[in-house]
């Protein structure tokens, strides 16, 4: 369980509240500044104004503490399912407004939105068909010195195994999922229309899985984080264990046998070696009935080198279905 995420949690609540208390502030001001002259124009119109802008606080109010309560309780409550919009474009913008005046970076306002905005997706989102979700991921997870192009055509990839891409592939062979690559919003936006996913299982950093989320409301958006050990938007990778994860949680019928991040831990660094289809050997594991253990043991006596440990699923923003520790 990452240490970070509690923290993230917290920070997404006190800037929720913080926002909402001022909002409703400043539509409480709105009532009482005219209604020292509202009164003029007409009897009732300070009034009037009074039930339009308390309405408008109750709104906000019911949207925070209803968010908030679905995220301390771990499941939707008040409706707060329909309230993933209002938190993606309303709260959002303000949240970032008022973490900058309190010194807090972007970059940890977007994670801790990311994070939240997982919860809710795990707990509304239904489950679905592997041809409805799209596994969408960005430019920078393919090799920098990589000639081919993939953005279109994500099956172009040899699959050599010097960067993600490869286990990425015969992960979404495995699964059936679609799986595509794109280089920034506008063709995302677009492999979104040409494919019409019911779910979105999106790779990238805080800033464009924000934008992300944002963009393609009403369709759910699960974010897993990127890990950049070369900086941003630089043969970035990712956790194969923490998306394999989220994919199986969403599938109405996971495939039988372990995931195949255990089956082939070697996955989670670039997929496989020397070129290998890691899904070719997952299929031949299935046929004989072996293990992973046997498999690695095998592997290891053979080679003498160390089996890899498995990525840590937790990598993700907030795995679905595993335990909250605050």
């Amino acid at each position: 369980m990452d240490r970070e995420e509690p923290s993230r949690k917290r920070l997404f609540i006190g800037l929720l509240t913080g926002t909402s208390l001022t909002v409703c502030a400043g539509l409480a001001l709105l009532w009482v500044i005219p209604y020292v002259g509202l009164h003029n124009i007409h009897p009732a119109a300070p009034w009037a104004m009074g039930i339009a802008l308390g309405a408008a606080i109750l709104l906000v109010l019911w949207a925070c503490l209803g968010l908030v309560a679905s995220v301390a309780l771990g499941r939707s409550i008040l409706f707060s399912g329909r309230l993933r919009g209002v938190t993606a474009k309303v709260f959002l913008p303000l949240m970032t407004l008022f973490g900058w005046m309190l010194g807090i970076s972007k970059e940890k306002v977007r994670g801790s939105f990311i994070k939240v905005n997982n919860e809710l997706v795990s707990a509304d989102a239904g489950k679905y068909e592997p041809g409805q979700i799209l596994v969408l991921l960005p430019h920078c997870l393919q090799n920098s010195r990589c000639d081919l192009r993939l953005t279109y055509d994500i099956q172009n990839c040899k699959r050599c195994g010097k960067c993600p891409v490869a286990g990425l592939l015969d992960l979404a062979d495995h699964y059936g999922a679609h799986l595509a690559i794109a280089t920034g919003g506008t063709i995302a936006r677009r492999i979104v229309v040409q494919k019409r996913p019911r779910l979105i299982l999106a790779v990238a950093c805080e800033r464009d899985l924000s934008s992300g989320i944002q963009d393609t409301y009403p369709i759910p958006v699960y974010g897993v984080l990127n890990e950049r050990p070369h900086g941003p938007c630089l043969d970035t990778t990712v956790s194969l264990a923490a998306l394999e994860q989220a994919l199986r949680y969403f599938l109405k019928t996971p495939p039988d046998g372990p995931p195949v991040a255990e089956l082939l831990p070697t996955l989670g660094r670039g997929g496989g070696r020397g070129g290998r289809r890691p899904g070719r050997a997952t299929a031949k594991m299935a046929e004989t009935g072996e293990t992973a253990e046997t498999t690695a043991t095998a592997a290891t006596a053979a080679s003498g080198q160390s089996e890899s440990p498995a990525p840590d699923a937790q990598g993700a923003q907030g795995a679905p279905g595993s335990p909250d520790p605050s």
